[in-house]
């Protein structure tokens, strides 16, 4: 799961946002600690612990001295609501300026996006 050229911490960081969107760290539940991090992908507890520290400086996790770090309240949705903004700037803003250099109408990429889900759905079963 860890394998690619960026940081290791920002790479634990976006694993845990990840587990928060999908549901498989609830609100106010406890995330795994440094050491158990550290071990289950066998790196340097300092670096899972300033993926953790990044969390918490972003307010999606704090901590509870002694005790842990937990997941902030409304997190879930911070998160959803941060990765929408990066999806549109990634993908749905090239998408349109290539759109327009084509010159596609917006009424057609609508419909070429909804055939391509409508196409997607059917795979999927």
């Amino acid at each position: 799961m860890i394998d690619d050229g960026r940081p290791l911490f920002q790479q634990i960081a976006e694993q845990i946002e990840g587990a928060i969107i999908d549901g498989s760290l609830p609100e106010e539940g406890q995330v795994p600690s440094t050491n158990e991090l550290a071990a289950f992908h066998r790196i340097n507890p300092a670096t899972a612990a300033k993926g953790l520290n990044q969390l918490v400086a972003e307010g999606i996790l704090y901590k509870k001295r002694g005790i842990g770090m937990f997941v902030t309240a409304g997190a879930r949705e911070a998160l959803r609501f941060r990765r929408r903004e990066a999806f549109a700037q990634q993908y749905i803003e090239p998408l349109v300026t290539e759109a327009t250099r084509l010159g596609i109408p917006l009424d057609e990429l609508k419909s070429m996006l909804d055939a391509e889900r409508f196409d997607n759905r059917e795979v999927a079963r």
